[in-house]
C-alpha cells in the first residue's frame, strides 16, 4: 500500500474536526431540548471556543477570526467595533461609555468587561463560544475578564498571539493600497496591480489610507508591544498561550491555529478517544 500524501492527512484531520464539532453541537442541542422538557438547567458544550486573538495591526487577525467563527460557530467581538455598536444602539452601557468618551476619557475596565459580558448572554452566535480581539489589553484587564468568566462556571481555553517581525509589519502595512469605492486591496510589492496605482477592475485610482504610514505604525507597534507584553506574561503563566509566526501565509497560519485547538482538544478527549485517534491520525 503506498504511503498516505501529508496532504491527505491534513485534508482528512480538517474534515473529522469539523464533524467532531458538527456532533458536539447537535449533542449540545439535544441536551438543551432535554433540559427544557424536564426543567433542568441545559449544559453548555463541552468543547465551545472561548479564547483569545493578540497581535499587532497587519499580523492577520483580521483574516483569521472569521475562518475561527465560521468552524467553530463562535462569536467575533471585536472590541472596538462592540463599543460602537453599544453607543449606536443607545444601550445603558453605550449610553455611559459615550459620555465618558465625550469628556475625553477612557472607558474603564469595568464597562467594556460588562459589555463582553452582555454579549456572551444576549448573543445567540455566541451560545458555542467566543473569539476576543483587542481585549484584554492590560493585566487588571485580564484578571477582571477572567473573574467575569469564572463567576459564568466557565474560563478561557486559549490566548494565542500571532507573532511578526516589526520591519515586516510596516512592509505590509505603508506598501498597501486600496480602492475607495469596492475595498478591494493590493499591495505594491506582494500584491501590484496590474497597471500602477489603478483598480484591475474598473481602471479607477487607487489610495493609501493617511494611517497606513511608517511613522505612525512604529508608534502604533511601540504602544502595542508595552501593553502587550506583560499580558503575555500573564497567559503564559496560566499555561493557555501559544504562539503563532504570523509571517507565513494566511493558509499555514490557519494550519497552525487548527493544530493549536487540536491539541487542546486531544488533551480533553485523552480519556474517550476521538475519531482521530481511532482512524490513526493523531499522535
Amino acid at each position: 500500500m503506498p504511503p498516505i500524501k501529508d496532504e491527505t492527512v491534513d485534508a482528512l484531520r480538517d474534515l473529522v474536526s469539523k464533524l467532531e464539532s458538527r456532533v458536539e453541537q447537535l449533542e449540545a442541542k439535544l441536551q438543551s431540548a432535554g433540559g427544557e422538557r424536564s426543567g433542568r438547567q441545559p449544559k453548555a458544550p463541552t468543547n465551545s471556543m472561548r479564547m483569545i486573538l493578540i497581535g499587532p495591526p497587519g499580523a492577520g487577525k483580521g483574516t483569521q477570526a472569521p475562518r475561527i467563527k465560521e468552524k467553530y460557530s463562535a462569536c467575533h467581538l471585536a472590541t472596538g467595533d462592540m463599543l460602537r455598536s453599544q453607543v449606536a444602539k443607545k444601550t445603558s452601557l453605550g449610553r455611559e461609555a459615550k459620555k465618558i468618551m465625550d469628556q475625553g476619557g477612557l472607558v474603564s475596565d469595568e464597562i467594556m468587561v460588562d459589555m463582553i459580558k452582555n454579549e456572551l448572554d444576549n448573543n445567540s452566535e455566541c451560545k458555542y463560544g467566543f473569539i476576543l480581539d483587542g481585549f484584554p489589553r492590560t493585566v487588571a484587564q485580564a484578571e477582571r475578564l477572567d473573574k467575569m468568566l469564572q463567576d459564568k462556571q466557565q474560563k478561557l481555553q486559549h490566548a494565542v498571539e500571532l507573532q511578526i517581525d516589526d520591519g515586516l509589519l510596516v512592509s505590509r502595512i505603508t506598501g498597501r493600497l486600496i480602492h475607495p469605492a469596492s475595498g478591494r486591496s493590493y499591495h505594491k510589492i506582494f500584491n501590484p496591480p496590474k497597471e500602477s496605482m489603478k483598480d484591475d477592475v474598473t481602471g479607477e485610482p487607487l489610495i493609501q489610507r493617511s494611517d497606513d504610514n511608517a511613522e505612525t505604525l512604529k508608534k502604533r507597534l511601540v504602544t502595542y508591544h508595552q501593553q502587550t507584553t506583560p499580558v503575555v506574561n500573564y497567559y503564559q503563566k496560566t499555561g493557555i498561550w501559544k504562539p503563532i509566526d504570523a509571517s507565513q501565509e494566511p493558509g499555514q497560519v490557519w494550519k497552525s491555529l487548527l493544530n493549536v485547538f487540536q491539541e487542546n482538544k486531544s488533551s480533553s478527549t485523552t480519556a474517550t478517544g476521538s475519531l482521530l485517534s481511532k482512524i490513526g491520525l493523531r499522535n
